[in-house]
């Protein structure tokens, strides 16, 4: 490990930029300009690409249903007087670093524009300044539109990872020096008289695994119920109307000053409560919950069989440090991968991470806020199944002769052998 270390860590910091500069693809975004003022404006970059498409938006969303396109940006003819009238349309996650990008092109033009048309002083200066916020709008497989939080996507896709990551070490480390507790103090000598050595580290994982599972179903329940129950009794502080039930279609159009008041209207109703309660309802919560527990069954079965056989092999708690530093890099990995998964998250890294089994339940559970593929999940589910299997698989055959093995330091040459015995 003294070798490997400085690999190890030199690898932590270059990889993620090696393979996101590899493997990051082009966002392509069609430009509706009802306007015509901003077509020149949107220079691509950063792996975004501009198509500026001279028709109706409705044709331009046939486009997008047709993946044609990642997104289509809608520009109004009142955009100019009504900034909350932009929308940006997509089938899957929005591009955060796409969204970012463009609001910021137009926050600048339409301060351009204000400025040239009112002139120069300090009250022009105030009022020109404009903050564009741009309503991402996600289309359903049924066609319908539904309003998309990337924001609130990226703050409960993180969260869901972090957890995720600190269960998994949580319990996993439980797992470890169980085994080298029973270990040390020689009570597995009497324990595998009754009991195979597969059963005894089966039995400890699998218990762990349900106290795990238990609390985590304990929180969400007393979450649910706290948030219900603050609902019911304060049902002003959740006030809050959608704006796709305010913005009409293109044929439907209300004038601006009509437009702009109903929009003002709904806005001083609704509560910053009231907007975080209709974001989290747009999560499939289903998915979400089902995810959460498989994944962290799924992960933690996976990486406490490797702590088990870590455990089995050493004497003591100082040796399990050469053996934990590999078989954690790749849940680091995850995690410093995951910033870059919620700027896209559709995106080839963010598919191939939530792939690989060590780094899947953390990637996945990034994701999933998001909304993810059917085909991803369930590639996901079976490959870290098929990993869990194939580390079961080994760390039983290290576990059944490490656990009785006194006395002698143990390297990877060791476990080496004790792998290819039969």
């Amino acid at each position: 490990m003294t070798i490997l270390g400085p690999i190890l860590f030199a690898a932590l910091i270059t990889l993620p930029v090696i393979i996101t500069k590899w493997s990051d693809s082009d966002y392509s975004v069609a430009i509706v300009d009802d306007t015509k003022l901003f077509y020149d404006r949107f220079d691509d970059g950063n792996n975004v690409i501009f198509t500026h498409l001279h028709t109706d938006i409705d044709d331009a969303l046939e486009l997008l249903r047709r993946e044609k396109f990642d997104a289509v940006l809608h520009i109004p003819e009142v955009a100019f007087e009504s900034p909350s009238t932009l929308r940006l349309f997509t089938k899957k996650a929005v591009n955060i670093n796409a969204k970012i990008h463009i609001e910021n092109v137009l926050k600048h033009e339409f301060e351009s524009l204000k400025l040239g048309a009112r002139g120069l002083d300090k009250d022009v200066l105030r009022a020109v300044e404009t903050n564009i916020n741009i309503q991402a709008v996600r289309i359903m497989r049924d066609g319908m539109e539904q309003t998309d939080y990337p924001e609130v996507s990226m703050a409960l896709g993180i969260i869901s990872g972090l957890l995720i990551y600190m269960f998994i070490f949580l319990f996993g480390s439980q797992v470890l020096r169980g085994v080298l507790e029973e270990k040390t103090s020689r009570i597995v000598e009497v324990i595998i008289s009754s009991v195979k050595p597969f059963q005894l580290m089966m039995g400890k994982i699998a218990g762990i695994a349900f106290v795990g599972l238990t609390q985590f179903l304990i929180w969400v329940f007393l979450t649910l119920l706290l948030v219900l129950t603050i609902q019911t009794a304060m049902p002003d502080m959740f006030q809050f109307t959608p704006d796709e039930q305010v913005h009409v279609t293109s044929a439907q159009m209300l004038n601006t000053e009509k437009l702009q008041e109903q929009m003002d209207t709904v806005q001083h109703h609704n509560t910053a409560a009231g907007q975080v309660l209709e974001s989290l309802s747009a999560i499939n919560w289903y998915v979400m919950i089902f995810s959460f527990i498989f994944f962290f069954l799924g992960g933690y079965f996976l990486y406490a069989a490797l702590f088990a056989a870590i455990g089995s092999a050493v004497d003591n708690e100082a040796d399990t440090q050469q053996f934990m530093l590999p078989v954690t890099i790749p849940l680091i990995f995850a995690i410093i991968f995951g910033q870059m998964v919620m700027l896209n998250p559709s995106g080839p890294v963010a598919f191939w991470l939530s792939i690989f089994p060590l780094t899947s339940p953390v990637i996945m559970m990034i994701r999933i806020p998001f909304g993810v593929p059917y085909f991803d999940l369930y590639l996901s589910a079976f490959m870290l199944i098929a990993g869990f299997l194939a580390t079961t698989w080994l760390a039983a055959k290290i576990y059944r002769t490490g656990i009785l093995m006194y006395g002698k330091k143990t390297g990877y040459k060791d476990l080496w052998k004790w792998i290819k015995h039969r």
